[in-house]
């Protein structure tokens, strides 16, 4: 059963909030994370990313480099720019994009639950990429990046985060994506019990995005552990601050392909090979956006195509039938020659947030052929997860994405009453 606990956060003055608050590290690279940062004072975006502080060809992974992210977060702690709570509490964080509201609960979900596979996973990570928030977090002493997890509804759990919004919000701004975020404290005793056993009745808790942040955090944790072999499980450090939302309220956009080689194959040699696999219909220059799962759009040479898998290709496997595996496993890996698509530079992938129009514009560029994917659907991602298998590489494209900076948990070795 899922142990999901409220905690003390350390989060922004309220008048702050709408400027603290940023994108998770990992939405910029190093040149817009610059960019980003340049003359700003109190984005969040200065501790994820303390190489902006730095020359801009300076090591971005040198010891004095985390040290300086420390320092930024105790500095706008002591300037009273972020304050801690006295006591534990849930917090309700609601965003709204395009006028659909996702609200989850933030709260701190267990290491162990981790490590026995209540808290499941889809995607595998990457050690390098593990290493940099490893010591980030362990040097911080804190995570300052809520992981995002998901859960199948219940309605215990619902009605506490329904209570709590009828309340006055902590925090009420509009990013300047036009995201609007909103966040309402449940500490009331009796609300807060009810939540936490709510989520002591869940089976599993799914990881929809973080996976390399939750692991590293799992991995501070560990050497913690080492580090203090007297621990009892309640210290701070055997817990990972998330943001927990039903799978009801989640949106999963496309995460499309685009192609930069057709391994010696002319256009009209690629198409034939794709026509002998998929079902195709030509659709001229309108964007093909796909309407159903087993729809993919191709677009090649200026045309659009619409792509239908065959009913033959399926096989009751939850990874093999997703379309992004069919789309990988009879076209790519056979006819292009591409094994191993996380690694291969001839593939890339665009996030659906940007639209149709992208991958028009990166085959007039850079690439040779485009792929639209229909979305993967939420219960996908539970039936991989149950079957503890893993998807492909870049499956998922969750938005809206959640912001860093607004909680912040301190790894400070306190128990709490826990």
């Amino acid at each position: 059963m899922a142990d999901i606990i409220p905690f003390r956060a350390l989060r922004p003055r309220e008048d702050l909030a709408e400027k603290i608050a940023a994108l998770p590290y990992d939405v910029y690279n190093r040149k817009e994370a610059r960019e980003k940062t340049a003359g700003d004072t109190l984005s969040f975006l200065r501790v994820d990313r303390p190489e902006t502080q730095f020359p801009e060809d300076y090591d971005m992974y040198a010891p004095e480099v985390y040290e300086r992210a420390r320092e930024m977060l105790e500095e706008m702690t002591k300037r009273g720019e972020f304050v801690m709570e006295d006591a534990p509490a849930y917090y309700v964080y609601e965003l709204v994009m395009n006028g659909r509201s996702q609200t989850g609960i933030c709260a701190c979900a267990s290491v162990d639950d981790y490590e026995n596979e209540i808290i499941k996973k889809h995607e595998n990570t990457r050690a390098e990429k593990e290493a940099d928030r490893i010591r980030h977090v362990d040097i911080c002493n804190a995570q300052t990046g809520p992981i995002f997890l998901t859960y199948r509804r219940r309605g215990d759990i619902q009605a506490e985060v329904e209570k709590a919004m009828k309340k006055a919000p902590l925090y009420d701004f509009t990013a300047d994506d036009g995201i609007v975020h909103r966040v309402w404290r449940i500490d009331e005793a009796a609300s807060v019990a009810a939540v936490r056993e709510g989520f002591a009745k869940v089976d599993a808790v799914y990881i929809a995005d973080g996976h390399h942040r939750c692991a590293s955090a799992v991995r501070v944790s560990q050497k913690r552990r080492e580090e203090n072999p007297g621990f009892t499980g309640r210290e701070e450090f055997n817990y990972f601050l998330s943001v927990i939302f039903p799978d009801d309220q989640l949106m999963i956009m496309d995460y499309n392909r685009v192609i930069k080689s057709l391994n010696g194959y002319t256009e009209e040699e690629f198409l034939e090979k794709v026509s002998e696999i998929f079902e195709t219909e030509k659709a001229g220059d309108t964007p093909c956006r796909p309407a159903k799962k087993g729809e993919m759009g191709m677009y090649l040479k200026d045309t659009w195509y619409r792509l239908t898998v065959r009913t033959e290709m399926l096989t009751g496997d939850p990874v093999k039938d997703l379309d992004v595996s069919v789309l990988q496993n009879e076209l790519f890996t056979p006819v292009l020659g591409i094994l191993d698509p996380k690694n291969d530079g001839r593939i890339d992938f665009v996030g659906g947030i940007r639209g149709l129009h992208e991958l028009e514009q990166r085959v007039k560029t850079d690439c040779k052929a485009a792929f639209a994917m229909y979305p993967t659907d939420i219960h996908e991602l539970f039936a991989v997860s149950d079957a503890g298998k893993l998807m492909p590489p870049k499956s998922t494209w969750f938005e809206p994405k959640l912001r860093s900076g607004i909680f912040i948990h301190s790894l400070d070795e306190r128990q709490d009453g826990r």
